[in-house]
């Protein structure tokens, strides 16, 4: 995802943002270099890592490791894998088409290009598996699970260009998994819940997000963001817990859905409209917990105005109110801005938080109230250009790129699709866990870019 300006000089105006897998730390990266901050207390920012040199366009961290995946506006064809504590380059890799978007996992790192796919084995940094002749994906729309490989170890890529169709593919066993038809639509935005094997998608649309159950491709959950106009759905992000699901886009609102009241508030909806059309007594069942269901139903709400006759509204109309709103929200400053989000659990019964990076260079943390949802409190705005914790009020001239490229083109770098060119050692990389044992170095550094 790109949330510089469209236009703007990538040369100047780079300003990466990136959260890790499980949203504990987010990754910065400018014109000198990147930094590295850990977002374990919502109250600062704390530095992690700095590094002042060449550009850096993105930054893709595993988990808690010292491992990081580097691409620069210099070389966007070239990915660097570094051990950052180390301060050692592992290995890098030259591809023939510019690098859209990099995702990894505890046991495969897939690069993305405009028109292909290289997944790589990341104990040994190996390519292992290219998928070729891919729809174009200029903005990199893809997500990797990170659930256990027997839960299912699968990367979600757009299979058309001109409707929202995803096709799943099995990066453990290295075949196809199944396409899910998710929109009509092109996708705008996928994620893959860290601790169940569901997938959400958003199409460009923007007005309906929806949930499947990637072990069959079933429909689990629809939520609907909004009826009246149509957005641009920047990023989604399921929490830790997976029990909230995050979306942002071009507006100033960030919806926040709860996946579990999802089910039950779509199956109050249709059980108060049936109950509706024929004696009303559906409303009078339940006590308050029905009720609260019903009132949080467009559905429902308009079952209760005019009872029987909903019986008359077309079936299309009536599944979109049946679709569940959002839990809560949050309230931007300003709209219009490019952003991404991550959903965090707060540790000693804290509430959970959504942090929300924008392209005005903040981050903004808000708190969700885990009861009652609605609307979220601002409890804090960091400057993501100098790490420093501040109630200030953002800028309006600072470019943010967060997962993807900004303002370059993703024309050819040579003739034909070939493979990745390595341009260091094989030697293994191990020890990738939550520590500072380093990876096995890989010797020399190529400067094919």
């Amino acid at each position: 995802m790109n949330l510089a300006p469209p236009g703007a000089d990538p040369l100047r105006s780079i300003f990466f943002v990136n959260f890790n897998q499980d949203g504990s730390s987010v990754a910065v990266g400018t014109v000198n270099g990147y930094k590295l901050y850990s977002l374990q207390n919502p109250d600062s920012l704390d530095l992690i890592y700095s590094y002042d040199g060449s550009d850096v366009l993105i930054v893709e961290r595993l988990f808690n490791s010292s491992l990081v995946a580097l691409v620069s506006v210099s070389c966007p064809r070239k990915l660097k894998v570094c051990h950052f504590k180390k301060g050692t380059e592992i290995c890098n890799y030259s591809y023939p088409n510019i690098i859209v978007t990099v995702r990894m996992n505890r046991s495969r790192l897939v690069v993305i290009l405009s028109e292909s796919i290289y997944i790589h084995n990341i104990t040994n940094m190996k390519v292992i598996h290219t998928i070729r002749d891919t729809p174009a994906n200029e903005t990199g729309a893809c997500a990797l699970s990170t659930l256990p490989e027997e839960g299912g170890n699968y990367l979600a890529y757009p299979g058309r260009e001109n409707t929202g169709e995803v096709l799943l593919f099995d990066t453990v066993n290295l075949v196809a998994h199944m396409t899910i038809l998710a929109h009509n639509s092109p996708l705008a935005a996928i994620a893959f819940s860290p601790d169940r094997p569901l997938l959400a998608t958003a199409s460009e649309k923007g007005t309906v997000i929806r949930v499947f159950d990637v072990r069959d491709g079933s429909r689990v959950m629809e939520f609907r963001r909004g009826i009246k106009r149509c957005v641009s759905i920047y990023s989604l992000a399921f929490s830790a817990c997976g029990q909230y699901l995050c979306s942002t886009s071009n507006t100033e609102t960030v919806h926040i859905f709860k996946l579990d009241q999802g089910n039950e508030r779509s199956t109050g909806a249709a059980a108060s409209a049936t109950a509706a059309t024929s004696a009303g007594d559906g409303a009078r069942r339940g006590e308050k917990t029905e009720e609260k269901a019903e009132a949080q139903s467009w559905m429902g709400f308009l079952g209760s105005m005019v009872g029987p006759t909903v019986s008359l509204i077309p079936q299309q109309v009536a599944d979109s109110y049946n679709q569940p709103r959002s839990f809560a929200c949050a309230k931007l400053p300003v709209g219009g801005q490019r952003t991404m989000c991550t959903v965090t659990v707060g540790r000693d019964n804290a509430p959970p938080r959504v942090l929300i990076a924008s392209g005005d260079g903040m981050l903004y943390v808000y708190t969700i109230n885990p009861a009652e949802g609605g609307e979220c409190a601002r409890y804090h705005v960091h400057s993501l250009r100098d790490g420093l914790a501040s109630e200030v009020e953002p800028s309006e001239n600072v470019g943010v790129a967060a997962g993807g490229l900004a303002g370059i083109s993703t024309g050819s770098g040579s003739s034909g699709d070939r493979s990745a060119v390595v341009t260091a050692g094989t030697a293994a990389a191990s020890s990738l866990g939550d520590d500072d044992s380093p990876p096995s170095h890989f010797g020399g550094a190529g400067d094919d870019c």
